[in-house]
């Protein structure tokens, strides 16, 4: 049947379910551009506010992994795991954890994204490693995959196309926190990987797309039920984005972060973070050895040799892992400050992300460049004392007048108080 993109958006914004003939006929139609991205920024205000029920998002989420290439890689002996996070600040963890498992006898076959909204995206960090190349096509994908156990690409224009055009759209038309476009983003691509398993981080707090506890358990579970449904043994993990992860949040400065962390000497909430869902990737791989074998493939040095050779393999510098000096760093830099004495009580993270992404670190067009040398290092966390006139933060940046115009509300992100608060739980539950 033929259908208009008008009468679809109609429906669905007073409250109407689509059928499965008008989704595919929508996500065929967007996909090969005969819907134009105004129309379908309609439909995705019109989905976040009013919903789908779970027929629709299984549809939703089937045409969208059918809009493309889907990968068949059950000729590798090894068990295919992967891991995918929700979004957040400082969120580094899939780049020291891919080859940290993968050196373990796992192989990745890791698709990602970029940033959305205030939430950085993983290939934008990559490839802030000068000639790291993201955007593979099916041939070579497999390729690096065969050869090392672990890639980390983005969707190429036959891979899960659909998903690519939409993610872009939702970043720039406040349309990320809506429970059925990110559970068919996040699964369309997954389930196009040929996995055996997966591990998804459902981020929950001030810097998460879904902020309300309640609600990350339902896209949690949600996601969970469409892998499991669809023959893959998914595993979801809620965890804390009320402030950032780690210390670093920007491209550059995280991936430096994440060469720490495969040093042994990262931070503790990401070293924490990236030790449990690594343990749980072996375990729905059905490797033995839990926690101490990502600790051996991290004190012999096998998880930092995975991440140089693989980046080898995407075309990037390893020079840069082995000394991450190298790195871009924006020219400017300036401080923010505690106004007096006391314990922090808030350093929220969705006004860092935001800030961060203002001063160029992520997009606030659609057709933004990321300035990978921007970032904010995060220099006092929830439950720590400081002194007045600490730095809270040190910041880099490129453009004065960003700065000056965000200077203000990035220093609005700390609260300094006379009682002392504990940092918030990192790891919330678990849904299987």
């Amino acid at each position: 049947m033929s259908y208009t993109a008008e009468d679809l958006i109609v429906t669905k914004r007073d409250g109407g379910s689509l059928t499965a003939d008008q989704i595919e006929w929508l996500i065929a139609a967007y996909t090969d551009g005969s819907i134009p991205d105004y129309q379908m920024a309609a439909m995705a205000m019109a989905i976040l506010l009013n919903g789908m029920d779970r027929e629709e998002l299984t549809v939703l989420t089937s045409a969208m992994l059918r809009s493309g290439d889907i990968l068949d890689f059950s000729d590798l002996a090894i068990p295919k795991v992967d891991k995918h996070s929700t979004g957040g600040v400082g969120d580094k963890i899939s780049i020291p954890l891919a080859p940290m498992v993968a050196s373990c006898g796992v192989a990745i076959p890791m698709m990602s994204g970029r940033g959305l909204a205030h939430t950085g995206g993983t290939l934008d960090k990559l490839e802030s490693i000068p000639g790291f190349t993201t955007e593979l096509d099916v041939d070579r994908f497999r390729s690096i995959l065969t050869d090392h156990g672990l890639v980390m690409a983005g969707q190429s224009e036959t891979m899960v196309p659909a998903d690519k055009k939409l993610y872009a759209l939702r970043d720039v038309t406040g349309t990320v926190p809506s429970i059925p476009l990110i559970s068919a983003s996040i699964m369309s691509k997954k389930l196009a990987e040929g996995l055996d398993g997966l591990v998804l981080d459902v981020k929950t707090g001030s810097g998460a797309a879904m902020r309300a506890l309640a609600d990350s358990r339902e896209l949690a579970r949600t996601m969970v039920d469409i892998g499991t449904g669809s023959g893959v043994e998914t595993v979801a993990l809620i965890t804390s984005m009320e402030q950032p992860l780690g210390i670093e949040v920007g491209n550059a400065n995280e991936i430096a972060e994440s060469i720490a962390v495969l040093h042994g000497d990262g931070p503790s909430d990401v070293t924490e973070l990236t030790m449990v869902l690594g343990e749980v990737m072996l375990e729905l791989a059905r490797i033995d050895g839990g926690r101490a074998r990502l600790e051996e493939a991290i004190a012999s040095g096998a998880a930092l040799q995975k991440f140089i050779e693989v980046t080898q393999a995407h075309g990037g510098d390893v020079s840069v892992i082995e000394d991450p000096g190298l790195l871009a760093t924006a020219p400017l830099e300036a401080t923010i400050e505690a106004p007096g004495d006391g314990y922090v009580t808030h350093c929220d993270a969705l006004t860092i992300g935001i800030a961060a992404t203002n001063l160029g670190a992520g997009r606030v067009k659609k057709d933004d460049v990321i300035d990978p040398g921007v970032g904010i290092s995060v220099l006092a966390k929830i439950g720590e004392h400081v002194a007045a006139g600490q730095p809270l933060a040190s910041v880099r940046y490129s453009d004065e007048s960003l700065w000056a115009a965000n200077q203000a509300d990035l220093a609005s992100a700390w609260t300094i108080s006379g009682t002392h608060l504990a940092p918030p739980t990192l790891i919330i539950d678990r849904i299987d």
